[in-house]
C-alpha cells in the first residue's frame, strides 16, 4: 500500500536524500522542456492529425518517466509508490483512448512540470547549506594555503575576520552548527518530497478506499484498479 495510514511513513536516508536532492535540478530541466515542447507540438498540429501522434507518444514517454521516479524515490529515499494506472483495453486505438482519459497521464505530466521550480529550490538549499557548512569545517586545514585576499566581502564589508590558524576554530564550530542543519534540512526536503511524490504519483485516496473495502484475505495486485485477490 502506499498511503500512511497503513503505518508506513517516509523515513529517507541521509546519503539518499542528497544524491536525489541534487538530481532533482538537471531532471527537473529535461522532464520540464519535453513536457512543453510536446505539448505545444501536439497540440498546435492536432487540427491535422499529426498532433494526436505526437500526444500519444508523449503520453507513452510521460508515463514511462513517471515509473521511473517512482523507481527513483524508491531506491534513493525509501518510499514505495504503487502504479496508479487503469486497466487497458484491447486494440492501440482503445488503449491509447485510456490513456487520454486516465487521470494519472496528467497528473504525471504536471509532476514532471513543477519538478524543475521544486528542483530549483531543494538545488538551491543544499548546495548553499552543505557547501557553506563544510567550507567552514575545513576552514582551519585550508588557512596556511589561503591567499592574503581570501576572505568573504559583502556589501564592502570583511566577513571573517581571521589573522591566525587559532582565529579559524570558532569559524570551524560555527560549521559543524550549520551541517547539523544542512542534515535537518536534507532529511525534511527529502521527507517532503517522498510525500509529494506519492500524492502526485500514487494511486488516489479514493481508489485506495475503494480498495480497502475489498476482502484482503489474499494479498491486492496494487497494479490492477479492479484490485484483484491473488490466493
Amino acid at each position: 500500500m502506499t498511503t500512511e495510514s497503513d503505518g508506513t511513513q517516509p523515513n529517507p536516508p541521509l546519503l539518499g536524500s542528497i544524491t536525489y536532492l541534487v538530481m532533482n535540478l538537471p531532471i527537473g530541466i529535461a522532464s520540464f522542456v519535453f513536457v512543453v515542447t510536446s505539448a505545444a507540438v501536439g497540440l498546435s498540429t492536432v487540427i491535422i492529425w499529426v498532433g494526436v501522434a505526437v500526444l500519444a507518444l508523449a503520453t507513452l514517454v510521460w508515463r514511462g518517466a513517471a515509473q521511473l521516479e517512482r523507481m527513483r524515490v524508491h531506491a534513493l529515499l525509501g518510499t514505495y509508490i504503487a502504479s496508479p494506472y487503469r486497466p487497458l483495453p484491447e486494440g492501440v486505438g482503445r488503449r491509447v483512448t485510456a490513456r487520454f482519459k486516465d487521470p494519472a497521464t496528467y497528473k504525471d505530466m504536471t509532476y514532471h512540470l513543477l519538478l524543475l521550480p521544486i528542483g530549483i529550490a531543494e538545488f538551491t538549499v543544499m548546495v548553499c547549506t552543505w557547501a557553506t557548512g563544510l567550507w567552514l569545517v575545513a576552514l582551519p586545514l585550508l588557512f596556511p594555503w589561503l591567499p592574503f585576499d581570501w576572505r568573504p566581502i559583502v556589501w564592502n564589508e570583511t566577513v571573517i575576520q581571521t589573522d591566525s590558524w587559532t582565529d579559524t576554530l570558532p569559524w570551524a564550530a560555527l560549521g559543524v552548527l550549520v551541517l547539523a542543519i544542512a542534515i535537518a534540512l536534507t532529511r525534511a526536503l527529502a521527507t517532503g518530497h517522498a510525500r509529494y511524490a506519492r500524492a502526485m504519483l500514487g494511486p488516489s485516496r479514493q481508489r485506495i478506499e475503494r480498495l480497502h473495502t475489498l476482502d484482503t484475505a489474499g494479498v491486492i495486485d496494487w497494479s490492477d484498479t479492479s484490485a484483484t485477490v491473488v490466493r
